[in-house]
């Protein structure tokens, strides 16, 4: 559904307003206050509700303002298109380009709404939009169906627009997954000490440099509350084994975004590990995490799809002390 399908007889608030926008509420009253851009009807009361007609006007600002046309100029060209006569001359003669379906030149589809607030303020690089779009996504619907639904959709977009469109969006792409990163992070709370639940140790295999999957599943997990060890990119095979022989973890992630960097002997060592006292040795559930790992699936060991099944998997494994000990 389009933006402007969203609530035609009461109209939005500037807040809404805003976040459909991908922009700061701030910058929706200062459009109005210096430009004219604000709602046509006003409604009693101190609370200003924008219509259809309102934020298609404003949309089309984004639009003109994401191409490099000045504020005043764009605004004049906004107001102007809402009239029934065409454009007049004093227009620019360059056309603002063609709006997808998510009004910020992105293929986003049916997804949320808030997806596609989040594409236009990262195609404008308006860090503190960014920020405040996705600290608001994850406070609303929690931190998987924030990932699942409004983070990797917008990412999978950028994506998909700097691979059709050579170099041209690959700095998009940097700034939105450093921001979605520190977002994860701000969002995760402390652990508390002393809890019953055993620890998770999340890794990328060596040579994989793709971390944010496993960011995102190590804040879910403290979400929960459950204790977690996060190591990031390319973690060397020692490194890693002496991380295990040292936490004894209950279960381990393991991160392959290409299958050139998946590794089944990798995988298989560190599932046969043991610790314990004789007599009741364990070993930790380990699972293959990522597309890395598709046509190199490893006997035996969980191979989730997404981040809610990891999350079930790890949390069983943490909780219900799922740990296999090992007969002699």
């Amino acid at each position: 559904m389009s933006a402007i399908e969203h609530d035609k007889a009461a109209g939005l608030s500037t807040g809404a307003v805003a976040r459909l926008l991908g922009v700061a509420p701030t910058t929706v009253r200062s459009w109005d206050q210096r430009y004219g851009l604000g709602p046509d009807a006003h409604t009693s009361g101190r609370h200003r509700r924008w219509t259809a007609v309102d934020i298609a006007r404003l949309e089309r600002m984004c639009t003109l303002t994401m191409t490099g046309v000045p504020p005043a100029e764009a605004a004049r060209i906004a107001l102007d298109g809402t009239q029934p006569p065409p454009v007049p001359a004093a227009a620019p003669k360059r056309p603002a380009p063609a709006r997808s379906r998510s009004g910020a030149g992105l293929q986003l589809g049916d997804a949320r709404r808030e997806c596609k607030g989040l594409a236009r303020a990262s195609l404008r690089l308006d860090a503190p939009a960014v920020d405040k779009l996705l600290a608001t996504a994850i406070a609303e619907h929690g931190l998987v169906t924030a990932w699942q639904e409004v983070i990797m959709p917008t990412l999978q977009a950028v994506g998909r627009k700097w691979e059709t469109s050579g170099e041209k969006y690959v700095e998009v792409e940097h700034f939105l997954s450093w921001h979605v990163s520190g977002a994860l992070r701000r969002s995760t709370p402390p652990i508390p000490a002393g809890q019953a639940a055993d620890l998770t140790l999340l890794a990328c295999v060596p040579g994989e440099t793709h971390t944010l999957p496993l960011e995102a599943l190590a804040a879910a997990l403290a979400e929960q509350g459950l204790p977690v060890r996060m190591f990031g990119a390319a973690m060397p095979t020692q490194a890693l084994v002496e991380a295990v022989r040292r936490t004894g973890p209950a279960a381990i992630g393991l991160w392959a975004q290409s299958r050139t960097t998946a590794s089944r002997p990798l995988a298989q060592h560190v599932a046969s590990m043991e610790w314990g006292v004789r007599g009741a040795r364990r070993h930790p559930v380990v699972l293959t995490l990522g597309p890395g790992w598709a046509g190199q699936a490893v006997p035996g060991l969980p191979r989730p799809p997404g981040l809610a099944e990891a999350l079930a998997v790890l949390r069983t494994a943490a909780t219900d002390d799922a740990r296999r000990p090992v007969t002699r």
